[in-house]
């Protein structure tokens, strides 16, 4: 590939936008830094952006505001970076679609890292021309293109990015057996090991969502000290 990746760094601090902006110059990629999602918004009007530096704490709209509208419009991932300890903040920021999380104060270079492993996740996971567009299972209809769930009874199902994410990561290894650190790496990466236990909430929003009795789940089924595994058939077609 001979584009240079194009990193949108969003944070009101001047030192760090400059800082940042310049090491990741430095190191082969190209920066857009901006202070506010008014100039955000500009900037990945204005061309591609494949991925963002969103900063929580901004002047106006603030990063957790931002990230839930950025993922009504585009795919384009998100890093998340805070000055606050409080891990309610981190697993919302993850919640609502962030694909990583760096607290403040950082090392530009695990940023760095942070960057490229997002980069390389994420371009591993985009459909190839032969996956399947739409995948079924116990008579649900999951479409990965239009990121729509189907119920048996042709609803639509609602789902956050994350429940979504997860269903996908399952029907993309039906009987599988996952153990929780093999769905962090599918959904965000091992830097986010520190929340591993989210994966049992998203697991139970899921199973809410698709099992006829949630309580004594058929279709997602946990395997003791082996992690989970879908039960279903699954079909797919273009």
């Amino acid at each position: 590939m001979n584009r240079l990746p194009h990193v949108l760094i969003v944070d009101d601090d001047h030192e760090i936008r400059r800082l940042v902006g310049r090491f990741l110059t430095e190191n082969g990629m190209r920066a857009t830094a901006v202070r506010d999602t008014k100039e955000a918004d500009a900037a990945i009007d204005s061309g591609r952006v494949d991925l963002v530096v969103l900063d929580l704490m901004l002047p106006g709209e603030d990063g957790l505001s931002y990230a839930r509208r950025l993922r009504q419009r585009a795919a384009t991932p998100i890093l998340m970076l805070t000055a606050r300890g409080d891990d309610t903040d981190r697993i919302v920021g993850l919640e609502l679609g962030a694909d990583d999380y760096l607290g403040k104060p950082f090392n530009p270079r695990e940023l760095l890292a942070r960057i490229r492993a997002v980069l390389r996740r994420t371009a591993d996971q985009k459909p190839g021309p032969s996956r399947a567009r739409l995948r079924r299972f116990a008579g649900w209809r999951l479409d990965i293109v239009r990121r729509e769930l189907t119920r048996p009874d042709g609803a639509l199902v609602p789902m956050t990015d994350t429940e979504f994410d997860l269903l996908c990561a399952f029907v993309d290894n039906p009987q599988r057996v996952m153990s929780r650190d093999q769905l962090l790496d599918m959904l965000r990466g091992r830097e986010a090991q520190l929340f591993d236990r989210s994966i049992d909430v998203a697991v139970m929003r899921l199973r809410r969502k698709i099992e006829p009795n949630p309580a004594q789940p058929t279709l997602i089924k946990t395997i003791r000290n082996g992690g989970y595994v879908l039960t279903a058939d699954v079909e797919g077609e273009e």
